[in-house]
């Protein structure tokens, strides 16, 4: 495929990455803006959604250039990307570099987590509306967040037995964060739950282990001081999201706890190279669409419209805030995977060999924990919580690609 070049590339298609483009656009800039999924909406607006629909019409209507099915691997030069296809590989050039590659779930590991049918809990609800089939099927849904009431919803609405959704975080914990709520917030929250009556929802409850021969049977949850094992044919299980940094540390962005370090105007510790939505830290679909168009006016020049939405941000933020503190991992969950519990699913690496190394690079060269196909990106943000290391470094390619692809 022949190289390109433009004025602002933008790497992914949610939230964040649509107003970005479309904000560019109107500021008269080339821009292009790429994902590797073949729809744009993400992870939040996943496939044709009526929102993702809007924001696209009018990234069409601008000229923004979208290319999908598109996944960029590596940095090769500066200001440029390499990008793979299925139909082959590309250089893309740019001016400004806007990052919204958005999150991932976090899974912990416990005893029967890798059982087929137990899977994150936005990953169910992206099969099913991908055609999985959870009509009659008994769901348990367990982790922690607002996210558990969306999908508890979603999988009822579609003929699904909704068990029981169980909450990580305590009472007075989810209380306190209600009442923070802007009030848009919390009617959309009462809305969910309402829609779920007689469904019980557990706090302060969460997995321990998952039992079955060929597949998931049934799951063992804990409440307090009492455990009880609850039958179902799916457990979707999701402790939270974690930013995707991968390409952000890769071009030598510098990066917190938190995401991706950005100055007022989202732009990076590399000038040019801007960050916004899920990967600056997780905070929610306002949040995303804030940084966004701030984003994109910064990296079109036009900071007197960036400044306008300083204010919206700033109260986005609070919310992701409380959010944050609010639905904060227990200590507890620390306990849950035996010494035999596979933490690196990947590499089949338990949890007594990667605890017996000092660091993240001690386990991937002792153990190959993080070098399989996932890259990390599953067992990365558990041993991060379990043992509190971060990966040091990252090399190319960031996600996997054809060796063709690799040596141009």
């Amino acid at each position: 495929m022949a190289d390109r070049e433009f004025d602002v590339v933008v790497v992914g298609a949610g939230p964040a990455g649509l107003t970005a483009a479309c904000r560019v656009a109107e500021c008269g800039k080339q821009v292009a803006m790429l994902d590797d999924n073949p729809l744009p909406g993400g992870q939040i607006w996943r496939g044709a959604s009526k929102e993702a629909a809007a924001w696209m019409h009018r990234a069409r209507r601008l000229g923004v250039e979208w290319l999908a099915g598109a996944r960029v691997f590596d940095a090769p030069e500066l200001q440029k990307l390499a990008v793979e296809t299925l139909e082959g590989e590309f250089r893309i050039a740019y001016g400004s570099l806007i990052l919204a590659t958005g999150a991932r779930e976090r899974f912990l590991p416990f005893p029967g987590w890798t059982l087929p049918n137990v899977m994150g809990a936005g990953g169910l609800q992206a099969l099913a509306k991908s055609g999985l089939a959870v009509a009659g099927k008994r769901v348990v849904v367990a982790g922690s967040g607002p996210l558990l009431l969306a999908v508890a919803r979603y999988m009822k609405s579609h003929g699904a037995d909704v068990r029981l959704i169980a909450e990580q975080a305590s009472q007075s914990s989810v209380m306190r964060f209600a009442l923070s709520c802007p009030p848009g917030k919390l009617m959309q929250a009462i809305g969910l739950r309402a829609g779920l009556i007689g469904i019980p929802y557990r706090t302060g409850c969460w997995p321990v282990s998952a039992q079955g021969k060929d597949r998931l049977e049934s799951v063992t949850l804990q409440c307090g001081h009492r455990t009880w094992s609850e039958p179902c044919d799916y457990l979707a299980c999701g402790f939270g999201l974690i930013p995707n940094l991968e390409l952000a540390a890769l071009l030598g962005c510098r990066v917190s706890q938190s995401g991706v370090e950005v100055d007022e105007r989202q732009q990076t510790s590399v000038r040019g190279v801007y960050a916004a939505g899920e990967a600056t830290g997780i905070g929610g679909l306002e949040l995303s669409l804030s940084e966004g168009e701030i984003a994109g006016y910064a990296a079109s020049g036009n900071s007197d419209r960036a400044k306008d939405l300083f204010g919206a941000r700033a109260a986005h933020r609070r919310f992701a805030k409380a959010l944050e503190d609010a639905f904060a991992l227990r200590a507890e969950l620390r306990d849950l995977p035996r010494p035999e519990t596979f933490v690196c699913r990947c590499e089949d690496v338990n949890y007594e060999r990667v605890r017996g190394c000092s660091n993240w690079r001690e386990a991937k060269l002792h153990t190959r924990c993080g070098m399989g196909p996932c890259q990390g990106r599953i067992c990365g943000g558990a041993v991060e919580f379990l043992l509190g290391w971060k990966a040091e470094s990252v090399r190319p390619p960031v996600l996997p690609a054809r060796v063709g692809s690799m040596s141009r």
